[in-house]
């Protein structure tokens, strides 16, 4: 394969029920970075109907060029007529890169592609940097989380790469900022729509998605005891946090997985984290490490979370809470 015919960095921008999802501007955010550094342009693949009005966002948000197709059916996710829809784009653009999100959506939709392009795809990745020889290094754990490896696809192209929402950082908008929207036309094969869609049904969660909380009190074993969790929900309420947990709490089904943080849970970035009776294994620490500020409360002083933590008591973390909450209270009715 002659890989010089492939150039610029796509990322699938995905949208739900016509609002695009907030890893699709985590994704443009570092194939900009990407693109700068091959010195190639970034390009948004939108998938909808009646979703043209949205582009603009994704031009703000670093993309060079938008390439959309809006038919009706491609108004909700299935997959054939989406992996029918960015495989003639693919071919018809020929990218050397294609970045997906590693949500339900993306997780079905790019080992899809992947098969159908005869190309290599690398899932759950939380580091995508240019070698010098201009391929993408694409890194994510492997072996349960104890090794990092970087997998390089030399041979075939799209390079192609699914990453956690939350892993990479978004940049700010740029509303000054302009670009190119296409349209594109799909020729859709329906022979092949085997799935149709016959209702939705959303379960209506309370809170908002741990991922865009700017502060959590996360629960670990430590914490697992009934006075120990209303320790934490009471310093949620007190500092208007998100409750997230370890793996612990959810495999012993005390909290749903929706809010555990890791690596088989979700990737974090808030302001503040509590780590609350949280050993810290590799698992852990790899889903939230580049929270802005970590605190973390843990009774045995060699617990692997106090290496990652700007604050670290050594304490019983039930305690500590539940005295946390009480000053916290006192100064904000001062």
């Amino acid at each position: 394969m002659d890989n010089s015919l492939y150039k610029d960095v796509y990322i699938f921008a995905e949208q739900r029920d016509g609002v695009i999802q907030p890893v699709a501007f985590e994704l443009t955010s570092k194939a900009r970075e990407l693109a700068d550094n091959l010195g190639e342009k970034v390009v948004a693949i939108l998938l909808g109907s009646d979703i043209k009005k949205e582009a603009n966002s994704l031009i703000m948000q670093g993309a060079d060029r938008v390439i959309c197709a809006d038919a009706i059916e491609l108004k909700d996710y299935i997959t054939e007529p989406y992996t029918q829809a960015i495989a003639q784009i693919a071919m018809d653009a020929k990218p050397s890169i294609i970045l997906f999100g590693a949500t339900t959506i993306g997780r079905d939709l790019a080992p899809r592609l992947s098969a159908r392009m005869t190309t290599g795809l690398t899932a759950d990745c939380t580091s995508l940097e240019i070698s010098e020889t201009r391929n993408l290094m694409m890194t994510r754990p492997a072996f349960g989380g104890n090794l990092m490896a970087t997998i390089v696809c030399t041979e075939h192209r799209p390079q192609m790469s699914t990453v956690r929402p939350g892993v990479m950082r978004r940049i700010p908008m740029n509303p000054d900022a302009t670009g190119v929207v296409d349209m594109f036309e799909v020729k859709f094969d329906s022979s092949k729509f085997k799935v149709k869609l016959i209702r939705k049904v959303k379960e209506e969660r309370k809170g908002i998605d741990i991922t865009e909380a700017k502060v959590l009190i996360s629960a670990g074993r430590g914490v697992g005891s009934e006075a120990g969790l209303l320790a934490v929900n009471n310093l949620a309420k007190t500092l208007g946090a998100e409750i997230s947990s370890s793996r612990a709490l959810v495999d012993a089904g005390v909290v749903d997985h929706a809010v555990q943080v890791g690596q088989t849970g979700k990737t974090v970035r808030p302001d503040l984290y509590f780590a609350c009776g949280i050993s810290g294994a590799i698992q852990h620490i790899s889903g939230m490490e580049e929270s802005d500020c970590i605190i973390a409360i843990n009774k045995d002083k060699f617990a692997p979370i106090f290496g990652v933590a700007d604050l670290g008591i050594v304490a019983d973390a039930t305690k500590v809470l539940d005295l946390l909450s009480i000053r916290l209270k006192a100064e904000m009715t001062k």
